[in-house]
């Protein structure tokens, strides 16, 4: 028999969404890793808040849509406001009833600026962070360093020129206007971002053009490509060397442990501070037209030719922050917010690689 094309609705409703998530979605051991470090950080959570006043968004539903956000690549907070609303499955990782309403994206944002004061991303990195260590996921000897580029958003104008704001002119044709600087030389000493006074300009190699730019640097380990430490500084010649020397102040115990790096790091300097720092620095060579910093002492150990091949995983978690993550190019201004969703970004990656280290560890293995 036909049935009918018409829609009743009906006055209650007993379907939840957690009964509509079905219980092999890969999002349910996302949710579950995420609750545990949320209930670490339940603490320094309730210290941003007032104990008295209107309750505002909860920062545990926050923070699982920024994840959201982060993990379906939204380009807006208008969208995802947007996701929340119709989107049965984001509402169940939110943590949002069926009847529950959405919040103003203003209200959102305002509420996320409060997170950014409290340095809930690195808070919220150490929490996922610890999660791996109890799983004994972590290599507590061997790590790769690498930095890159994270383009700004363009607005670029001479220092010294004396005209208008760019976003005030041609309002007659409602656009800015096209500035054409062929022919003249740039530094950041000359010209800077109108909008974004900390991005600088930086070129990733010589053959490639300059951009309004950041650095982001990982510290990631070996054994799985976790990432154990994040850094976001401007981009200025020897960032990823500085940044390189203090995050690797951050690698746990006090074992002799060995650092990979490309061919940029090759500097005695740097190379020497690792030694003194008692790591093995293994460096790629960069022996053209000079001398390399790092020796036979070095290079003639299987251990040094592993470390070469094991480094360029940490390109694996920049491709995933730069398309999955969306930091190709930047949605946020400012040192301080770059650093912010950087080092969230990579604890949503660290989550995505425990959940699948997890599944693989959990699956029997074939004959």
């Amino acid at each position: 028999m036909r049935g009918n094309d018409e829609q009743q609705l009906d006055v209650f409703s007993y379907v939840t969404a957690e009964k509509r998530v079905p219980r092999d979605h890969p999002l349910r051991p996302l949710r579950a890793l995420t609750d545990e470090a949320l209930q670490q950080l339940k603490y320094r959570l309730n210290r941003l808040y007032a104990k008295t006043g209107r309750p505002s968004i909860a920062p545990e539903k926050l923070l699982r849509a920024l994840l959201l956000q982060v993990l379906y690549s939204v380009r807006s907070e208008r969208i995802l406001m947007e996701q929340l609303d119709y989107n049965l499955l984001f509402r169940w990782f939110v943590g949002l009833n069926m009847d529950d309403a959405i919040w103003d994206v203003a209200v959102f944002t305002k509420n996320r600026q409060r997170l950014l004061d409290g340095d809930i991303a690195d808070a919220f990195f150490a929490a996922v962070l610890k999660q791996a260590r109890q799983r004994h996921l972590l290599s507590d000897e061997h790590f790769t360093v690498d930095g890159t580029l994270l383009e700004a958003q363009k607005s670029f104008r001479r220092i010294d020129d004396d005209q208008q704001p760019l976003a005030a002119l041609d309002k007659e044709c409602g656009s800015n206007p096209t500035v054409n600087f062929h022919g003249e030389k740039r530094s950041n000493d000359t010209h800077r971002s109108t909008t974004d006074t900390d991005a600088m300009q930086a070129r990733k190699s010589r053959a490639s053009a300059a951009v309004l730019a950041y650095r982001g640097h990982l510290l990631t380990e070996n054994r799985n490509g976790l990432v154990v430490s994040t850094r976001t500084t401007q981009a200025y010649g020897a960032a990823e060397r500085d940044a390189a020397l203090l995050m690797a102040e951050d690698i746990p115990g006090n074992g002799r442990v060995t650092l990979g790096a490309d061919k940029g790091y090759d500097v005695h300097d740097f190379v020497g501070e690792l030694r003194h720092m008692n790591i093995t620095p293994h460096v790629a060579q960069n022996d053209t037209n000079r001398r390399s910093s790092i020796d036979h002492r070095t290079t003639h150990h299987d251990g040094y030719r592993v470390s070469q091949r094991k480094r360029k995983r940490i390109e694996e978690v920049f491709g995933w922050m730069k398309t999955v993550g969306l930091l190709r190019k930047l949605r946020h201004r400012g040192l301080e917010q770059v650093g912010w969703v950087f080092t969230f970004t990579a604890a949503a990656y660290n989550l995505v690689r425990i959940r699948n280290l997890i599944g693989s560890t959990s699956q029997p293995r074939c004959a």
